[in-house]
This record gives C-alpha cells, structure tokens and sequence, in this order.
C-alpha cells in the first residue's frame, strides 16, 4: 500500500475514536481522491525500482478470466515451472484449435495488470478469435517485482539463457509442445515493462519470435540499472550500436506518454532496422477519436520491415483498448488488430 494512502487512512481511524467524526470523514476522502493508491504513481515521479508503475489511475479488477463460451474458444489458466522459477499464465485457445498448426502470440503485461487484465484490456483474445491464434499471457510473480513489473532494466534479465528471458522462452516452448502452434508463426508483444521485456526476448530469442510488438515500452538495452531506467523512461534510452537486430517490429506510442519519453518508441524501430532503409510516412487525421502519425521502414527488397505509430495526443496506455482493463485508451487506433495484422504478415521465412 502506498505510504500516503496508508497513513490518511490510519489517520481516519484514530480521529474516529477520538470522536471526530467530520475530522475522520475528511481524511477518508483525502485517500480516497487526493493520495496516490496502491499500484498508482504520479506523472512526474515515475518509481523505480520494482516499482515502475504507469501514471494513471489504478483500479481494482477481477484476477480470474470471464467464463468461456461454447464456440467463442477457451481461456484457461496454466502454470510454468523451470526448476529454478515458476509463474502462472493464462493461454486464449481458439474455436477449432488442433485441426492444423495455428500462430501463437505472447502478450507481456505492464506494471501492476495481471493476465486477465491485460486480455479484457487489449482485447486480444477478440482479434485472435477471428484470425486463429493462440495468446499467451504470461504473470509476473509480485516477489520477483513487488509492482508486477518485468524486470526489464535488470542486467540479470537482458541476456539470452538467464532471468526471464530464459524463463519466457522456456514457458513459450512448452506450451508449443502441448499445443499444435506453428513454429514459424510465434510472436511477442507487451505493454510498458513488458514490452520492454517484449524487445529483449525479440533481441535474445530470435529463433523463437519471428516479430516483436512494442507498445510504450524501451528498446533492448536502453538501461542496465535503476539511475539508467529513470533516465531512458524520462527522455530516452542510451544510444545503441548501428547494427540492426533484423526483427520485424512494429511500436505504439504515445506522443503525451509521460512515463515512458516517446523518444523509445524511435529506437525501438532503429534497433530493428539500423542502417538505410526506405521510409513512407502516413498521416491520419481521424474525424473522430486521435489522429496518429504510421512510419513504413522498408528493406532494401521492399518488404516492410518496421512500423512505428505515433497516437497523437495519447498518454501512457494501450490504443484502441476496452475500458474493461487498465491503462487503454478506447480513442486511438486499434493497437490489438494492426498488431496481429503485421505478425500475420511476418512469419519466419
């Protein structure tokens, strides 16, 4: 529980049994609507360590997936263990899975959302209804982050064969083997930290991940510890190396994101395709709900090789989300659809 929050309330209770009851109402209200609730941080003053959170109000939601539906596909709960870690996940099975190998996508929660959450937000599971797709949602364990954060800006979980990386790869592979999952169609996409962790695994793992979403969220390697985090999310990750990771991307950001500097979302893209390519640039200005701004990096064959949304006018959540979840934003372009769209067009060659 936040400090703030915590001592208002305890506050409350001792003016309560003192007998000042309007003393004890006002207090009440001032954590309620004036403190920062647990799992909630201010805008200018984003935490770390563990404790990066995003920068919009937090609510309580349900843990647990809503009952499934004959005929709408399965949503079921799982758990991964390596040996040496463990976490929970939820997995979107589709309406007619194991008639042929179908395309799996992992989807990376940000801070302080579980899976369920993060499905009735996105709304993932809708789109990978009608295209066929597996989803798997992935929790991060509250003692390996107290926040609910991946550990992104760990330098213990950057590097292939260790820390989540290791441990998302393994829950990935397995679920593949359980399951009739295409593996040149298997894909991964996150929110804030996770997808952060999202450009990691695309940068530790790229025999597994064929493209890489990221919305919100840092390049691979923009920090490698707590004083760098706060810099790469204030105004941007250290400048990398101009050798490209050769990954389809594709990023959503933002350009009023003040948790994450919408400066990572550009070098998300220039780590994927470091170097000359051609770039077409497509401005939108939608009659109703945020314009937004979609950069084409092509490879010198012309196939895209990136792109890069900029939702105008769009803070620190996902676009085109339900308000079913946390930290979405209904009036953007549809983060989910485009996404899946360009995984779709992005299978391992």
């Amino acid at each position: 529980m936040h400090p703030d929050f915590q001592r208002l309330l305890q506050d409350a209770t001792r003016l309560t049994r003192s007998g000042d009851l309007r003393g004890a109402t006002a207090a009440i209200h001032a954590a309620l609507n004036g403190a920062v609730p647990e799992g909630a941080t201010a805008p200018r003053h984003p935490a770390l360590p563990g404790e990066i959170v995003v920068d919009v109000e937090a609510r309580e939601l349900p843990s647990q997936a809503p009952a499934n539906q004959v005929g709408q596909g399965q949503f079921i709960s799982g758990r991964f263990d390596c040996g040496t870690s463990a976490r929970e996940y939820m997995l979107f099975i589709p309406p007619h899975a194991g008639d042929e190998p179908l395309p799996l996508v992992m989807m990376l929660h940000g801070c302080t959302q579980n899976p369920a959450d993060f499905a009735a937000g996105t709304r993932m599971n809708e789109a990978a209804r009608t295209r066929g797709c597996y989803v798997l949602y992935p929790a991060q364990s509250r003692k390996a982050n107290p926040q609910g954060c991946w550990n992104w800006f760990k330098h213990s979980h950057q590097a292939r064969g260790r820390g989540e990386p290791a441990l998302l790869a393994g829950m990935t592979r397995e679920v593949m083997a359980r399951h009739r999952v295409d593996p040149a169609r298997v894909f991964v996409a996150g929110l804030s930290a996770g997808g952060a962790m999202a450009a990691i695994l695309g940068e530790t793992y790229p025999e597994l991940f064929a493209a890489v979403g990221v919305h919100s969220g840092l390049a691979a390697g923009a920090a490698g510890d707590l004083p760098s985090a706060l810099a790469a999310m204030r105004s941007g990750g250290a400048a990398k190396p101009a050798t490209a990771t050769g990954r389809p991307t594709i990023v959503f950001h933002g350009d009023a994101d003040a948790t994450v500097h919408p400066s990572n979302g550009a070098q998300v893209v220039a780590a994927s395709v470091a170097g000359a390519t051609q770039v077409e640039v497509e401005r939108v200005k939608a009659p109703s709900g945020r314009s937004y701004t979609r950069q084409l990096h092509r490879a010198a064959g012309g196939k895209v090789q990136a792109e890069h949304w900029v939702v105008h006018g769009a803070a620190h959540a996902w676009s085109g989300g339900s308000a079913e979840g946390s930290y979405t934003d209904g009036a953007g372009p549809d983060a989910s659809g485009e996404m899946l769209r360009f995984f779709l067009e992005h299978p391992r060659s």
